[in-house]
């Protein structure tokens, strides 16, 4: 079997370019970061800017039975979020201020993004 040289190449820059657009597009993400509280507390207070299109999304571990509450504000009130379960589920969409007993063991995401434009926010998050 021969190769020909020229579809060779096509298909490795072709593969090249795909490649570049996936790094590309995985950068207008947003940030991912694990949340860790300060020593002795139980809250942390979360500053940033998000730009429209994408979500910053915050992992944090919890157990179940222990109560999360998450308030976000944004300058514009442009700024909701939502939560992911260990298990995938979805505490709602769309959310301003959270308040629940949590159901399972494991890492939380909280995925905060703008309603309309670019915001900046204040994410709070407690969980006692």
């Amino acid at each position: 079997m021969t190769i020909n040289r020229r579809h060779f190449l096509g298909v490795a820059l072709a593969g090249g370019a795909t490649l570049l657009l996936s790094k590309t597009a995985s950068a207008q993400s947003g940030i991912t970061k694990r949340v860790r509280f300060p020593k002795g507390r139980t809250s942390t207070i979360l500053k940033n800017s998000v730009i429209r299109g994408t979500r910053d999304t915050y992992i944090l571990g919890a157990s179940a039975g222990q109560t999360m509450t998450v308030h976000i504000s944004a300058i514009e009130k442009n700024a909701s979020f939502m939560i992911t379960t260990p298990r995938g589920e979805t505490f709602g969409e769309d959310l301003n201020d959270f308040s629940e007993e949590l159901p399972d063991n494991g890492d939380y995401r909280i995925v905060v993004g703008p309603t309309r434009g670019n915001a900046t926010y204040t994410l709070e998050i407690t969980i006692r």
